[in-house]
C-alpha cells in the first residue's frame, strides 16, 4: 500500500497529537496508508547520541522513509516563528535526496503548534514549505472551502493545520483544529491518489 510519511518533532506532545490526526485523515482515503516518524532532539552542546529507537512514540526517520513515501507531511512546534531545530537539522541533512530528486513531484503539507495565537504559526508553516519547494515537492494547503477554516477561533490556516496550545500547553485541541488536521491529511492523500502514487 502506498504510504505518506508524516515526519515531525514534538517536545510536549501537541504536535504528535496533530500528527496522529493527519494520519487519520490520510487513512480515510482508500488505498492510502500513513507512516509516522519523528526526529531526535538536538543540542548546541555535544551530548551522548540518542538511541536508535526512541523510548516512546513514533520511530526515528530513516533515509528509506523518504525514498519509499509517496507524499510527505512535516510537523513542528514554533521556535521564534520558525520550525524547531531538530526538524531543521534533519532537513539540512537531505542534500543527497535533493541531488537525486527523491522527493520531486511528491505532494507535501505542513502543520504546527504554538503557545499563543500570534506565536508565529503561519511563518513557521512557511519556513517548512521553503525546503519542500527546493526538493521539488507539490505543496498542498487547506482551502477556505473547508468550513472549519472559516469559523475557527483557534488554530488552522490555509498554509497548513495548526494548534494554539496555551502558554503552559493547557489547551486541548479544538474541534476545528482536529477537523483541519484530518482535512490536511486527507487532501495530501487525495492528491497522491490523483497522481497515481504507488510504492
Amino acid at each position: 500500500m502506498p504510504e505518506i510519511l508524516i515526519l515531525y518533532y514534538s517536545r510536549h506532545g501537541k504536535v504528535a497529537q496533530l500528527a496522529r490526526l493527519v494520519a487519520r485523515g490520510i487513512e480515510e482515503v482508500p488505498g492510502m496508508g500513513a507512516r509516522l516518524r519523528c526526529v531526535p532532539p538536538v543540542s548546541p552542546v555535544t551530548e551522548t547520541a540518542q538511541p536508535s529507537v526512541p523510548e516512546d512514540g513514533a520511530p526515528y526517520v530513516s533515509r528509506e522513509d523518504l525514498d519509499e513515501c509517496v507524499g510527505l507531511v512535516l510537523g513542528s512546534p514554533t521556535r521564534f516563528g520558525n520550525m524547531a531545530a531538530p526538524l531543521k537539522h534533519f532537513i539540512d541533512s537531505t542534500a543527497a535526496e535533493w541531488a537525486s530528486g527523491t522527493l520531486v513531484g511528491k505532494p507535501a503539507g505542513v502543520f504546527t503548534s504554538t503557545a499563543t495565537m500570534h506565536g508565529g504559526q503561519e511563518s513557521t508553516l512557511l519556513s517548512m514549505i521553503n525546503p519542500l519547494l527546493h526538493h521539488g515537492m507539490l505543496i498542498v494547503g487547506i482551502p477556505f472551502t473547508e468550513a472549519a477554516l472559516n469559523r475557527t477561533t483557534t488554530g488552522g490556516t490555509p498554509y497548513g493545520a495548526s494548534h494554539v496550545a496555551g502558554v503552559d500547553g493547557e489547551n486541548p485541541l479544538s474541534e476545528d483544529e482536529r477537523i483541519l488536521a484530518r482535512s490536511l491529511g486527507r487532501r495530501v492523500a487525495e492528491t497522491c491518489a490523483r497522481l497515481g502514487a504507488s510504492t
